[in-house]
C-alpha cells in the first residue's frame, strides 16, 4: 500500500469505511494521516463509528485519532456512539478520553439522542463516564424528556426513565412551555412510565 500521502489517506478513509481493520492497520503504518477527512469531512474514525467497525476503531484510537473530530453536520466520533447505541464502539472511543460536553447539532450530548431512541445498553453504560445527566439541548429537552417525549412508554423506554432517574435526573426539568416529563408521560398515555416519575 505504499505510495503518495493523498493515495494513502483516500485508501484509510475507505477502508475504515468498509471495516477493513488489515487494510486501516497497513495504511496508518505507511503515514496515511489519521485526520484527513472525506467529501464530508468525516474522519477514518467517524467512518468506523457510524458503522460500527468496532476493531477498525480500536485501531484509530491506539495510533491517536481524535474522537472528538468534528463532520460537517457537527458529528464526532463520539458522539455518533448515542445515535447508533454501539456500547462495543463506546468502550473503543474511550480510551482516547472523548470530550463528553461536546454537543451535536440539536445541541445534545451524547446521551440524549440514546434516550430518544431507546438504547437502554448504551444508556445504562454512558451513564457509568459521568456525563451530564440534564443537560439540556437547543429544544430545552434532557435525556429525560426525550426519553417520554419521542419514545412510546415501552419496557426500554420505561427502563431508561430508571437508569435515568437513578443517575440524578432532575424529574422537576421542565421544557421550554414548563411541561415535565411526567405532564408529558400522563398527556401521552405511559402509565408505567408516569408512575415512575411520581415516585
Amino acid at each position: 500500500m505504499k505510495g503518495s500521502t493523498t493515495v494513502l489517506n483516500e485508501q484509510l478513509l475507505t477502508a475504515a469505511a468498509s471495516g477493513d481493520a488489515a487494510a486501516v492497520r497497513e495504511a496508518v503504518t505507511e503515514g496515511a494521516d489519521l485526520e484527513t477527512r472525506d467529501a464530508q469531512r468525516r474522519t477514518a474514525l467517524l467512518l468506523a463509528a457510524a458503522a460500527d467497525h468496532v476493531e477498525v476503531a480500536q485501531i484509530l484510537v491506539a495510533a491517536g485519532a481524535d474522537p472528538d473530530a468534528l463532520d460537517f453536520q457537527h458529528d464526532t466520533p463520539w458522539l455518533v456512539t448515542g445515535v447508533t447505541g454501539s456500547v462495543a464502539m463506546l468502550k473503543a472511543l474511550l480510551p482516547a478520553n472523548p470530550d463528553l460536553t461536546i454537543r451535536n447539532r440539536y445541541g445534545g450530548v451524547s446521551l440524549i439522542p440514546a434516550c430518544e431512541r431507546g438504547h437502554v445498553a448504551y444508556v445504562r453504560e454512558v451513564l457509568k463516564t459521568g456525563i451530564d445527566v440534564n443537560h439540556v439541548n437547543d429544544l430545552g429537552w434532557t435525556g429525560l424528556l426525550e426519553a417520554v417525549i419521542l419514545g412510546n412508554g415501552s419496557k426500554p423506554y420505561q427502563e431508561i426513565v430508571t437508569l435515568l432517574l437513578d443517575a440524578g435526573a432532575d424529574r422537576d426539568l421542565a421544557d421550554r412551555d414548563g411541561v415535565t416529563a411526567l405532564q408529558h408521560a400522563v398527556k401521552n398515555g405511559q402509565r408505567e412510565i408516569a408512575a415512575l416519575l411520581r415516585k
